[in-house]
């Protein structure tokens, strides 16, 4: 099986580097820039022309898109370029697909849902973004769909790693240098540590379950505020910062956030018959490699 995989660099195609590396299958690492030409080949997805070569180079038969644009502030001042990589870029990858009989699995967000849940968003509850990112994301997600190409999306939700940047190191540095610190309580999700998810993806392809088409949630076990988070990544660390919680509209934002983002992982636990980890333990075990 020939796998392209993009946006290489980022948090999750790096663990997807990490887990793939025992795998039989080949994988093709690209991203459109710190491309080293050894292990990461520059490609621009955003140019059909350069993406249909690459398929046709390496005969692909899975692509994995771990390429947008994630930046939900700048968002709201950037829509063109957010639309240009969360929506246009993944028509590009669905039409390739399409044409070439490949499978795209595609990474999408929690975003796409408005947040005023009482209950875990399943995947058939309706979408309603409030932000640019999310409503890019929802239309990629279209794109995808419309196209008629083989697909599996992943919704998923707070994303960390021991690489680029995220929540929990952003907390890590924070709380060794400061002695107290205002995390907002009143936004509800689940984090994700991108080596689960790169293990699944990962998982799924060599497992030969590609035919399981269809969106699906993924984040790990529980649900918690962002104050939750802070609190465990400061006690497990090992740090001494105080910790208080304090509102949202505390920290104004341009963007809109959901207050309740939390994904129900059903269907995905029963169609491809696995476990999801609870997010504490995940938080540990990378805390223990960084």
């Amino acid at each position: 099986m020939n796998v392209l995989v993009t946006g290489a660099n980022g948090q999750l195609g790096t663990e997807i580097r990490n887990a793939s590396s025992t795998l039989k299958d080949n994988y093709h690492f690209t991203d459109v820039s710190g491309a080293d030409g050894k292990t990461v080949f520059q490609l621009d997805i955003t140019d059909a022309a350069s993406l249909k070569e690459t398929m046709e180079a390496y005969d692909i038969d899975v692509i994995i898109n771990c390429a947008a644009y994630t930046n939900v502030e700048a968002a709201e001042d950037n829509y063109e370029l957010a639309d240009k990589l969360n929506h246009k870029a993944v028509a590009n990858l669905s039409s390739a697909a399409s044409e070439y009989g490949a499978t795209l699995i595609q990474i999408s967000t929690d975003y796409v849902f408005h947040g005023d849940s009482s209950i875990p968003y399943r995947e058939d509850f309706a979408t309603d973004p409030i932000g640019v990112y999310g409503k890019t994301k929802l239309a990629g997600e279209k794109a995808v769909i419309d196209s008629g190409c083989k697909y599996i999306i992943f919704r998923t939700a707070w994303l960390y790693s021991p690489y680029g940047k995220n929540f929990v190191k952003t907390m890590l540095r924070l709380t060794e240098e400061k002695d107290s610190l205002k995390v907002v309580f009143d936004q509800i999700g689940t984090p994700t540590y991108a080596a689960d998810l790169a293990s699944l993806i990962c998982g799924i392809i060599s497992g030969d379950k590609l035919d399981r088409t269809g969106i699906y949630h993924f984040s790990d076990e529980g649900a918690i505020s962002w104050y939750d988070f802070a609190k465990a990544i400061c006690e497990l660390s090992g740090h001494s910062c105080d910790i208080t919680p304090c509102h949202s509209d505390e920290f104004p934002s341009k963007a809109g956030r959901p207050h309740f983002s939390v994904l129900d992982k059903t269907k995905l636990k029963s169609i491809f018959e696995v476990s999801v980890p609870y997010w504490r333990d995940s938080l540990s075990e990378c805390l223990k490699r960084m």
